[in-house]
């Protein structure tokens, strides 16, 4: 079999799943900037509930998951999302044009719901375009719109703010996701078999090779039966704990950087996107090892755990030493971003294709309770106790305990692949 199998694949997917779902998540971040720029205020909104209404989406989130991926599976992956895109926009804007905090929570609650099976519809939509040898790199490009977005947003959002108040911010930024859903309709297929920019050598090529993946797989009869197995238990444990250190940073870095002297809404915006910089480096030069040497384990635990030092040592410097306490941060935000990739590719590696999207949802609600929890507890801690410190270590204790179980649930995995290797080479060039 030819190395390169269509590799048009990457020039035509990748690109647009990463539009997407940096989309997706430009509508649920840009929350802590509308906050820390007038929304609080204006509304009358405490420490407390700005946490709350912040964690809301994460909740949502966490409900509507795998109802969404099991309809993505079973029926249309490109469907659901031209749907959830016109959605998300719609609740985006109406963030701005609100002025009633029980409003507001709903609103932030429905944001959840039709964001909630996007990512994981998306990883099973990349499942049935690129093979093992490419999904770690495959994944990171999708994932990458999470730091991407975070990291423009951030400036970006400073300025609107600046410039026009929190929210047009919300209302300018939700309209781009209304029109990117026709966009999306328009270049995206479920499988190779629809995709006319294919030829059928190509198509042939591909399923081959997707079929071949699959049938060194042990078989796993239903959703029920992937879920009760010890590795999905642990991996939903190890992202819900993992998920607690990324939504507390990026929900409350704005508010840390913001409180230094001197520091307006501007420069918090450039400040903020420096550590998200710094993850998009570390992803694209672990994601291409990861599927180089087609070893998981070992680009998912050290990155946690070395997340939770960073934590720990910025709750032990001196609180007037403000930018070794950013550099700290910012390779937190680094370390925990890097370990995506290899991670989400385990699962449709040990998990075949009739159950790992539902596998994946499951996971990923996990995430979402995590962040929930993350996103809530961080600025309850801020608020209550006037400053990060109790925040710093909830993140770090979380980002401990999810590399300890990352170093116990991914055994499994790898112990599994060597006792039943892959039967063809193939390593696609990617152009």
């Amino acid at each position: 079999m030819n190395k390169s199998v269509a590799p048009s694949r990457w020039r035509r997917i990748i690109p647009v799943v990463f539009i997407t779902y940096s989309l997706a998540y430009l509508d649920r971040a840009n929350f802590g900037f509308g906050a820390a720029g007038g929304m609080a205020e204006d509304l009358h909104i405490t420490a407390a509930i700005s946490s709350l209404l912040g964690s809301l989406f994460f909740l949502g989130y966490f409900f509507f998951q795998i109802p969404g991926v099991y309809y993505a599976a079973k029926k249309s992956a490109r469907t659901l999302i031209f749907w959830s895109l016109i959605f998300w926009g719609i609740f985006a804007m109406a963030t701005g044009l609100i002025g009633n905090i029980k409003i507001l929570a709903l609103i932030r609650f429905m944001l959840g719901v039709v964001e909630s099976a996007v990512f994981p519809s998306m990883l099973l939509l990349l499942s049935r375009w690129f093979t093992r040898a490419e999904r770690s790199r495959a994944n990171t490009f999708l994932i990458f719109g999470n730091p991407v977005t975070i990291l423009w947003m951030s400036v970006f959002s400073g300025y609107l703010i600046n410039a026009l108040g929190w929210r047009w911010m919300f209302i300018l930024e939700g309209i781009p996701a209304i029109i990117w859903a026709f966009i999306w309709w328009r270049l995206v297929d479920d499988n190779p078999k629809e995709a006319q920019w294919l030829n059928q050598e190509e198509k042939d090529a591909l399923e081959d090779a997707l079929k071949k993946e699959q049938e060194t797989i042990r078989p796993v009869k239903n959703y029920l039966s992937a879920f009760k197995s010890r590795v999905v238990i642990l991996l939903c444990l190890l992202y819900a704990l993992w998920s607690i250190g990324v939504s507390g940073f990026v929900i409350c870095l704005p508010s840390i950087i913001n409180a230094a002297p001197e520091v307006g809404i501007v420069e918090t915006g450039w400040l903020s996107a420096f550590p998200y910089l710094l993850a998009i480096l570390g992803m694209i030069t672990v994601s291409y090892f990861s599927d180089k040497t087609l070893k998981r384990k070992i680009f998912v635990w050290p990155f946690l755990l070395a997340g939770a030092i960073c934590f720990y040592c910025s709750y032990l410097v001196d609180k007037n030493n403000f930018w070794l306490s950013f550099a700290l941060l910012s390779v937190a935000g680094m370390a925990m971003y890097i370990p995506y990739g290899p991670f989400f590719a385990t699962i449709t590696e040990i998990l075949p294709s009739n159950v790992a999207g539902g596998a994946i949802a499951l996971i990923n609600s996990f995430g979402a309770l995590g962040s929930f929890a993350g996103s809530f507890l961080v600025g309850y801690l801020n608020g209550t106790t006037g400053g990060f410190d109790a925040s710093y270590i909830f993140m770090a204790g979380s980002l401990l305990f999810s590399a300890i179980i990352a170093i116990i649930s991914l055994k499994e995995k790898e112990k599994s692949k060597e006792q039943q290797p892959l039967p063809f080479n193939l390593q696609p060039t990617v152009k």
